[in-house]
């Protein structure tokens, strides 16, 4: 277990990574990570409640898709976050086939509660979650046969959250890219340079080697300010 407090945008988050311990199935492992991701938010006085972004990491396409569902019924209600989910042996260093990494916000005084706006019709992941002047939004992807037409129907789509969110590219604090080990990182650069009209101050890139259906090649998560 990995926890680190972090003052970003003048508030207070957690940040915790866990790997799994394999024993029993993938399904026993992952709800033994997040129970022992609970005690730790409960010894800093929060709750998975206080969960805006999870992301889950996996060994394999099958431990990926067993994971994902107990994350799906662990976090539910006031839980449920924006999340993401990937391939990627080389995350790993112990034997666990998955691993949870959550970030959790400490809201202010007064704040308003968490909202989690679904999809229409709602699937696995939410949308994005709106938090204390934040929103977060769930990874998005596409399958079509090229990395420039993915990015051209991933692209509006977050536009268009981001909208119905009462939020806007000029506001996004942080986009995280997530690319598929095959594809070029200078082409995503420059693709992301011509199409996204807006200073962005983090913009990070990872690579992977899967996600939740094959054809994919890059996951994007962004938050921002409302």
């Amino acid at each position: 277990m990995h926890s680190s407090v972090v003052r970003w945008l003048n508030k207070e988050f957690v940040a915790l990574s866990c790997e799994g311990r394999p024993a029993g199935s993938v399904a026993e492992e992952t709800g033994e990570a997040f129970g022992r991701i609970e005690e730790e938010l409960y010894a800093l006085d929060l709750s998975l409640a206080n969960t805006v972004r999870t992301r889950l990491w996996a060994h394999d396409r099958s431990s990926r898709d067993e994971g994902s569902k107990q994350r799906a019924q662990t976090l539910t209600g006031l839980a449920r976050s924006a999340s993401s989910s990937f391939i990627a042996p080389h995350f790993f260093e112990s034997e666990g086939r998955v691993a949870i990494e959550l970030l959790a916000l400490r809201p202010a005084d007064g704040a308003a509660r968490k909202l989690a706006a679904e999809y229409d019709p709602p699937i696995v992941p939410a949308r994005y979650c709106s938090y204390d002047g934040l929103v977060f939004l769930s990874g998005v992807t596409a399958v079509l046969p090229t990395l420039a037409e993915q990015l051209a129907d991933i692209l509006p789509r977050i536009t268009e959250s981001l909208r119905d969110a009462g939020s806007s590219w000029g506001k996004v604090e942080r986009v995280s890219c997530y690319l598929h080990r095959s594809q070029s990182l200078a082409e995503l650069q420059q693709l992301l340079a011509h199409q996204v009209d807006a200073d962005i101050p983090q913009v990070e890139f990872g690579f992977v080697d899967g996600y939740s259906t094959e054809g994919k090649l890059i996951e994007i998560e962004t938050t921002a300010r409302l």
